[in-house]
């Protein structure tokens, strides 16, 4: 005859935990959080902005043009050439059509600069074109 711990003992040896359902919760967790994310993009330098006492947060900005105070033009991390500035804005426009261009010029960067880069965003079929500024 069995003792009745034995029969304890086999049960315990028997019952496993099931991992689905914790698994299940987690994939999803993983989905929601992806498609709620909002991804930073940065043009690709750091600017130093000028000072406005009317500068207002734009939200859905996700085309940014850095513009360097030598001059040089920035998009999505890399150097462009103020001839391509056009083609790479009507590229991300493409992607996000709803978004618009922020200007992130340096003080320094010359207003011949800034002009190009706002009408080859204009050219682009994107009229919505701010200026970056930092809050007085």
């Amino acid at each position: 005859m069995r003792s009745p711990l034995a029969n304890v003992f086999q049960e315990e040896e028997n019952e496993e935990i099931n991992m689905t359902p914790m698994l299940d919760v987690v994939f999803i967790m993983l989905i929601f959080f992806i498609v709620t994310a909002t991804f930073v993009k940065e043009a690709g330098i750091d600017v130093n902005r000028p000072e406005a006492a009317t500068a207002v947060q734009k939200e859905r900005a996700n085309i940014l043009v850095a513009i360097s105070d030598k001059g040089e033009i920035w998009i999505n991390k890399r150097q462009v050439d103020v001839r391509a500035v056009q083609a790479n804005i009507e590229r991300l426009h493409a992607e996000n059509p709803q978004g618009s261009v922020v200007i992130q010029a340096d003080k320094k960067a010359t207003t011949d600069t800034l002009i190009k880069v706002m009408d080859a965003a204009r050219s682009a079929g994107v009229f919505d074109v701010s200026i970056a500024a930092q809050e007085a």
